[in-house]
């Protein structure tokens, strides 16, 4: 005989632990365990059922796996958060029996604790840190822009802005910027770092309003980790690119809100090249250590001479080497950076796409973006002194070649100086090329500003913008274009594309599904009955979808018909004739000659032919859908539905798009 299993020791209730028991086996409290979690990278987890996962509870809670509640045992953290429970409640007690002196030197020995050991912990490569470094920087530049007098501490911003501030060189120096994207909730920039693309969004330097009702708790919480992430980040990024971290901070530029040339980015220092030297190198500087005590101390000085006399040559040729290979200046607003490394390989900056150009910013446009945008394309700029300093340009300026404004009307204009709105830059840097002006100039009215993160697929819309960019980015090829006629066949194509891979991608989740369902059936023999019933009218239920569908599809059909003998300025009886339905031709036709009603004979064989083809297609799919579970069933008609919404919405899109070109048309005749 077997050994006899208890119950809820093994299966999911063995693998799923709640909150209340992680919190009593933990030993904390509900706020250091949130805290906890969100640091190590803990999430709660949906088991699949929870009454199992619950030992037969039904109360609702929330789960965790137990294996990772058992990492928590282990964590030093929890110590820390303990001591410094201690410390203050410590240190309430000297406050409330004003012991000053004990209360001080509590204070200066207040318990501290790092977050280096979590970050090389979740992420083993650096590869992985890369990539899960979008909401890093999503959060260190939403709190670089908040107030300094709030609920978040003036000291946690400054070094935000200054996180920030280094990773935009960094991508300054490497080019690394790649989209750039205006929307309502700021801007999205991708960056391509080391092969990996990095998004993220920074707000809009307005003045914030910080909800009363958002938890900057938790939010902090966050925001600790991520300051330790990036600042590991800006390491690395910045020793593998040969400069100095962490940069400097020039006080007299930063009072002066010169923005991104407050920091002072510099390549390392030589002693740090001299520990990286060559063995043959090393030995040189070694043997200048000579003991005097030696007997040939004669001979071996004569030798440390001349190996001194060449040791300086030697480091001079060493760091000629590596400035060669990655040479990065300081930043100079002067000049654009005379060398940077774009995937490992040096770009001169003429060749960048703002290389030939000096820009100057004008008070009312955006200059922490385009200053970030313009320098990352090696482009030269300046701005007045009313947006900041350390400007190397003036307004009067002959060197400028493009000034960029947004005010509708300019009191005065310099000559060769074209003078744009801020949108060129973000549309050339999109398409990759530098665009036209006609269309940016100021005063004009501006194209549609285009998101470059969608990605077009066949058959959906694309806007006339995008054609155009795309053709002066240099594309090659032609964009098909659905004709509103061909609605109902293409339409039909799309909802009937579901394929039988994408059908049966869940097998085991729907099995595991099955299994269970059969084990709870053994309790409750309804609950199958009802299943069953839910079956044979799966069936009925789904015949009168399709119905409906032909239906909806028909007047669409009908409705786009209208639409084009409307626009060709047809009559009612016109229509009629060319659009008549089958009803109307029989009666014109009943009175036609024997040839006439063969040859409608023949056509109609061959549309017979056509529409057995479709219906045999559809009746072997119907069938192969019959066959599905209740769940995948539900699963198809979801897809088709959301389909022939998306073709239905890209058709209407088409039509309006032609009404707008023909009553254009009609405007330039007259």
């Amino acid at each position: 005989m077997g050994k006899i299993v208890k119950k809820f020791t093994q299966g999911a209730s063995k693998t799923y632990i709640t909150r209340n028991r992680a919190l009593k086996k933990l030993q904390v409290s509900l706020a250091d365990f949130r805290r906890l979690c969100i640091l190590k990278g803990i999430y709660p987890v949906e088991p699949r059922n929870r009454k199992r996962a619950n030992k037969g509870s039904t109360a609702l809670t929330t789960f965790y796996y137990a294996k990772d509640i058992k990492l928590l045992l282990s964590e030093p953290l929890i110590n820390k958060f303990r001591e410094h429970k201690i410390f203050l409640r410590r240190l309430k007690n000297a406050i409330g029996k004003n012991d000053i002196t004990r209360a001080k030197s509590l204070e200066d020995n207040r318990p501290q604790y790092t977050l280096d050991h979590l970050v090389v912990e979740r992420y083993p490569t650096f590869i992985e840190a890369l990539r899960d470094l979008d909401d890093a920087l999503c959060m260190v530049f939403l709190f670089s822009t908040m107030p300094a007098k709030g609920p978040v501490d003036s000291k946690v911003i400054e070094e935000c802005k200054r996180l920030s501030c280094e990773f935009m060189h960094y991508a300054i120096h490497t080019h690394s910027l790649r989209k750039v994207f205006l929307s309502i909730k700021g801007i999205y920039y991708q960056a391509d770092i080391q092969g990996q693309p990095i998004t993220w969004i920074v707000p809009y330097q307005f003045n914030q309003h910080v909800p009363q009702e958002v938890d900057f708790k938790i939010m902090g919480t966050f925001l600790e980790f991520y300051r330790t992430l990036l600042g590991f980040v800006n390491y690395r990024l910045y020793s593998s690119i040969n400069l100095s971290y962490p940069p400097k901070i020039d006080q007299r530029m930063d009072d002066s809100a010169a923005g991104l040339g407050s920091l002072q980015i510099k390549s390392r220092e030589i002693d740090d090249l001299i520990k990286s030297l060559p063995a043959d190198a090393v030995a040189d500087k070694s043997s200048i250590e000579v003991d005097e005590s030696d007997e040939k101390a004669a001979e071996d000085s004569e030798k440390i001479n001349e190996r001194l006399s060449t040791l300086g040559s030697k480091i001079k040729s060493i760091v000629a080497a590596a400035a060669s290979e990655e040479t990065h200046e300081a930043p100079s607003y002067s000049a654009v950076e005379s060398s940077a490394a774009d995937d490992g390989d040096n770009v001169k900056p003429e060749n960048l796409l703002f290389g030939k150009h000096v820009i100057f910013l004008s008070r009312e446009v955006p200059r922490y973006s385009l200053e970030f945008v313009i320098r990352a394309f090696g482009g030269r700029l300046g701005w007045p002194t009313t947006s900041g300093g350390g400007s190397p340009y003036q307004e009067t300026d002959n060197a400028i070649t493009i000034q960029i404004s947004d005010r509708p009307v300019l009191a005065t204009q310099h000559p060769n100086r074209v003078y744009v709105q801020p949108q060129w830059v973000y549309d050339c840097v999109n398409a990759r090329c530098l665009l036209d002006t006609a269309d940016y100039l100021v005063g004009q009215k501006l194209p549609a500003h285009l998101s470059p993160f969608v990605e077009y697929a066949e058959g959906d819309y694309i806007p006339e913008a995008a054609i155009k960019m795309a053709a002066a980015a240099g594309f090659e090829g032609e964009v098909t274009t659905l004709q509103s006629d061909d609605r109902d066949e293409d339409g039909s194509e799309q909802q009937h594309s579901k394929s039988k891979n994408d059908i049966d991608s869940d097998d085991e989740e729907d099995n595991e599904d099955e299994e269970e369902e059969e084990e709870e059936a053994d309790n409750d023999e309804n609950e199958e009955s009802d299943e069953g019933m839910d079956g044979e009218s799966a069936d009925e239920d789904e015949e009168a979808s399709d119905e409906e569908e032909a239906a909806r599809i028909k007047a669409e059909k009908q409705y786009q018909q209208q639409i084009l003998a409307e626009r060709a300025g047809l009559t009612f009886s016109e229509y009629q004739q060319k659009f008549g339905n089958k009803k109307s031709k029989a009666a014109a036709g009943s009175s036609a000659g024997a040839a006439s009603n063969g040859n409608s004979n023949k056509s109609k064989r061959g549309a017979s032919k056509r529409t057995k083809a479709q219906i045999d297609e559809e009746e072997r799919e119907r069938i192969a859908i019959s066959m599905l579970s209740k769940k995948k069933r539900k699963l198809v008609n979801r897809t088709r539905d959301e389909e022939y919404k998306r073709s239905k919405d890209i058709n209407a899109l088409k039509v309006r798009k032609a009404e707008i070109q023909n009553g254009k048309k009609s405007k330039a005749r007259k």
